[in-house]
């Protein structure tokens, strides 16, 4: 399995190249040559493996997954890899990603039993266990930066703890997650793992990142890899739970199903697109917005327009105040057919420079919904607030934040016989505050994060300057 740029680079690369590299040379992110294609055969062999979700069915179904796009780790290698990530005592039960019915059609896929308590977990935990694997390998180190808006950070410290050969510096926008997600990642004191808060937006974390990575010369001296989505093997991981809630879901291979999720970065929702992709029998992807509805407003316009700082809007589903989304470079590639040329026009200098593109007039546009079967929807902090009552009042279910903007949009959406699958994304206690303004009450915390956000803090407030940070990761790797 060979990989290419969104941007149109000439180089093709192997799976364990781009899982050090993230970005592309010329900024664009990989995607596999050709999606390879599961058919009816496949999907019930697939069915098969993942077991009714006992013990060993999500690890078993990952490997079959990951192993039709890796190609340069041995197979039993991979399957041994993806048995040691998903295991009961990690994700706290057999089936790993259980799905409950919330109401007549509309499902929740929990995604959130990690040791972070969010659904970047999922990925993330395979992820640290990849780098591990190819930097021993290689007798190779590596420096991850990453950008967070609350969990991805924790995710990846809390998976790279530890780990032999990997450092890594998160930057994360200064005041901007829960107190519960800042107190996860602060309180970490492991030596490897450094705490940027940048004084900023997320988008601003994002640029850092992606600027550090188009510096070859500094890139290649202080082998600076990344966990966000932008890498292709986090993005990867997450398309094995869409085959999971949707063998769930179903009885038999000719079903279909629709996925609502919560969505800021478009990285979710684009595992979602690769598994439609791959033939897996999806109605529809919804994605979900708050206030920050640039997805939204693209997917009812055709209009992409990047909000600046000031009118990124601080909401309380703040992992989704992003107005900036880098995975959707990728489905913006498939849409305009894999122009390489054309999409570096569009994201390069339509958003790099203008901060917006215009496909409305393009026939390609409609092809978003009638190709690929996307639609959207938008969630306000009073929709979210009446959500979690309601949740809560008829179904006995908390649900965080970001999953009540899912389950929101996804009543908006239905279709007669055809499951809604919400994607769980995180659990009510990341989100106290908001949750205690709906039902009047904490919601309920596990006892290992009894007191969290008491403990010692260790974090560095940084200006959002892509030069302070370069110099920060060089005073702690030289």
């Amino acid at each position: 399995m060979l990989y290419l740029s969104t941007r149109g680079h000439p180089d093709r690369k192997r799976f364990c190249e781009i899982l050090l590299e993230g970005l592309a040379p010329d900024g664009g992110l990989y995607l596999p040559e050709a999606y390879p294609q599961v058919d009816v055969t496949k999907l019930a062999q697939l069915r098969a493996v993942f077991n009714e979700g006992r013990a060993g069915g999500y690890a078993a179904l990952a490997f079959e997954v990951l192993s039709l796009y890796i190609d340069d780790i041995p197979a039993d290698d991979l399957r041994a890899l993806c048995a040691k990530t998903y295991t009961e005592a990690v994700f706290g039960t057999a089936t790993i990603v259980p799905l409950k019915q919330l109401e007549d059609r509309v499902y929740l896929e929990a995604l959130s039993n990690g040791p972070t308590l969010a659904f970047k977990d999922m990925a993330m935990q395979l992820l640290g266990n990849l780098f591990e694997y190819e930097l021993k390998r290689r007798g190779e180190q590596l420096n991850i930066l990453g950008a967070t808006s609350g969990d991805t950070g924790s995710a990846a410290e809390y998976a790279m703890r530890g780990k032999e050969g990997v450092r890594v510096f998160m930057t994360s926008p200064h005041g901007r997650m829960s107190a519960f997600q800042q107190a996860q990642m602060f309180s970490l004191q492991d030596e490897n793992i450094h705490n940027i808060a940048i004084e900023g937006v997320f988008d601003d974390c994002q640029d850092i990142v992606k600027a550090v990575s188009n510096d070859h010369a500094f890139k290649a001296k202080y082998k600076i890899g990344t966990v966000n989505s932008i890498n292709w093997a986090r993005l990867l991981a997450q398309v094995v739970y869409y085959f999971a809630g949707y063998i769930q879901a179903t009885t038999s291979n000719d079903q279909k199903v629709s996925f609502t999720v919560p969505s800021g970065n478009f990285g979710n929702i684009c595992a979602g697109h690769v598994a439609r992709q791959m033939g897996l029998p999806i109605a529809k992807l919804v994605v979900a917005t708050n206030e920050n509805d640039v997805l939204d407003e693209f997917f009812r316009t055709g209009i992409y327009q990047v909000r600046g700082a000031a009118n990124t809007y601080e909401t309380s589903s703040p992992s989704m105040d992003i107005s900036k989304a880098s995975n959707f470079e990728r489905f913006v590639f498939d849409l305009i057919g894999r122009d390489g040329a054309r999409n570096q026009q569009l994201f390069a200098d339509g958003v790099g420079k203008q901060g917006q593109f215009d496909l409305s007039a393009d026939p390609l546009f409609k092809d978003a919904a009638a190709k690929y079967g996307f639609e959207s929807g938008k969630s306000t902090h009073a929709n979210r607030l009446a959500t979690i009552k309601d949740t809560f009042e008829r179904f006995g279910q908390m649900i965080d934040t970001h999953t009540a903007d899912g389950v929101k949009v996804a009543r908006e959406h239905l279709q007669a016989g055809i499951p809604m699958i919400v994607l769980e994304t995180a659990l009510p206690i990341k989100f106290a505050e908001t949750i205690e303004e709906a039902l009047g009450r904490e919601p309920d915390r596990p006892a290992k994060f009894d007191g969290i956000e008491k403990l010692p803090k260790r974090v560095v407030v940084m200006k959002a300057d892509t030069q302070t940070v370069k110099d920060y990761i060089t005073q702690h790797c030289d």
